[in-house]
């Protein structure tokens, strides 16, 4: 019997079918491979977030710089804040008070410097008390006829050892704006019981310079002149060449009251008045360059300083007259520039 299974000449179907075995064992491996190296879906969806947060967010090393740039770079006086028509101006004290304004400014410095000097004169003697190296800061505008306007002003007093800082504002029933410290009290002495019951600012002291014997009140043509105390009224526009229209009272306790640069008289000599009668008008007569009060005292010969002879005080901004006028003292900070406004 013939078997056709080992005929040598037949197909060898058992090495087909070994060779078939592997060829599929080969491609299940390299599909296994190739799977592990391929990330999953998941995997590559969370790759993709991680990628776009990155693009999103700032690098850690940018802000840092970004940091250390705004702290090393100074900040200047922002003189853009200032109004048009306003000018700002600081200097170091060197010498003198007027040389540092002068060594500032190019014109005006003189009237700039004098209307500056009365805002602090009532708690320096600014002739005696400017130190080397004291500051000075202005905000200040000049108008076309020549006054000067300066509504900030500061002084770095190193006798002190602080800033005194100015600010003009108008309070509630004042006719007139007077100077308030940051705190809201009045920078200069007012006299209790004085020949004006209003006025714009007191211009001259006694000790500003020792040819003027009075003080000088700024207060327009016509506002009423009263005597503060009884008395009588000894005489009438003497030396008018120089005083202009005047009046001189005698007080009951002997001291003699003169009042020059007047308009209108009210009394004649002789007369005898009552304490806060009206004397007159204010006026800008005799030798006077601008319309003003001179207020002077003499006893037994000697000339009497008014603030020596009056009580003072300085008045304080009420609740109401406080919120408006920090915002008013903001707004000046703001001009005078942030790094100014930060000492």
């Amino acid at each position: 019997m013939r078997n056709d299974k080992y005929r040598p000449n037949s197909p060898p179907y058992l090495l087909y079918g070994l060779l078939g075995v592997s060829l599929g064992m080969n491609i299940i491996l390299a599909v296994k491979l190739g799977s592990d190296d391929a990330p999953s879906a998941d995997v590559a969806a969370v790759e993709v977030e991680s990628i776009e947060v990155a693009a999103v967010e700032p690098a850690p090393v940018d802000e840092v710089a970004l940091a250390a740039a705004e702290t090393v770079e100074p900040i200047a006086p922002s003189v853009t804040a200032v109004p048009e028509g306003y000018h700002l101006v600081h200097g170091t004290i060197d010498h003198s008070l007027a040389r540092t304004f002068k060594a500032e400014l190019d014109e005006d410095a003189d009237a700039i410097a004098a209307v500056y000097s009365r805002l602090f004169m009532w708690d320096l003697d600014l002739r005696r008390d400017v130190q080397k190296g004291d500051e000075v800061w202005a905000i200040y505008k000049v108008n076309g006829a020549g006054d000067v306007e300066i509504p900030a002003a500061w002084y770095e007093s190193g006798k002190l050892g602080r800033t005194l800082k100015a600010y003009e504002y108008r309070a509630d029933g004042d006719t007139f704006a007077s100077y308030w410290f940051d705190d809201g009290t009045e920078v200069p002495y007012r006299l209790v019981a004085g020949p004006l019951q209003d006025y714009e600012q007191i211009t001259s002291l006694l000790r500003d310079r020792p040819t003027h014997e009075g003080m000088d009140f700024k207060t327009p043509v016509g506002t009423p002149v009263v005597t503060p105390k009884s008395g009588t009224v000894t005489r009438v526009n003497w030396n008018h060449a120089a005083n202009g229209n005047c009046v001189e009272v005698r007080y009951a306790d002997g001291t003699l009251a003169k009042f020059l640069h007047l308009d209108k008289l009210a009394v004649q000599a002789g007369q005898h008045v009552t304490s806060s009668q009206v004397l007159a008008d204010s006026g800008n007569t005799g030798t006077s360059t601008a319309p003003h009060l001179h207020y002077q005292l003499d006893r037994s010969g000697k000339t009497v300083d008014p603030l020596d002879y009056h009580d003072t005080l300085r008045r304080r901004l009420d609740d109401d007259d406080g919120e408006r006028f920090a915002q008013t003292r903001v707004r000046y900070d703001a001009m005078l520039g942030e790094e100014v406004a930060a000492r």
